[in-house]
């Protein structure tokens, strides 16, 4: 880091207002509000989300609560924009090994 900026006296085109795209001091302060829980995972499930946290460098329970997070907000927009608030109850079968 011994080399020096050197500024030459050059034109340096037309600037352009970028738009603001951080986010508020509030926003960055937000904490949802959460509840602990005790819950069995299938030990595949536990190994496939600790395998991508570490690629992530996350925590693996923070991946899962996303996870719930984004299905419960996918379930509350479709049972909202179905006829009736409510979205067909459908049955799904456990995978077997």
């Amino acid at each position: 880091m011994n080399s020096r900026t050197r500024y030459r006296d050059e034109p340096i085109g037309e600037p352009r207002v970028v738009a603001d795209f951080l986010p508020s001091p509030d926003e960055l302060a937000f904490k949802d509000d959460e509840v602990k829980v005790t819950l069995t995972l299938s030990r595949r499930s536990v190994e496939f989300f600790k395998e991508e946290a570490s690629r992530s460098n996350a925590p693996y329970q923070r991946m899962i609560r996303r996870l719930l997070d984004a299905y419960v907000e996918a379930w509350a927009t479709a049972t909202a924009t179905t006829q009736g608030g409510a979205a067909p109850r459908r049955r799904v079968k456990a995978a077997t090994r």
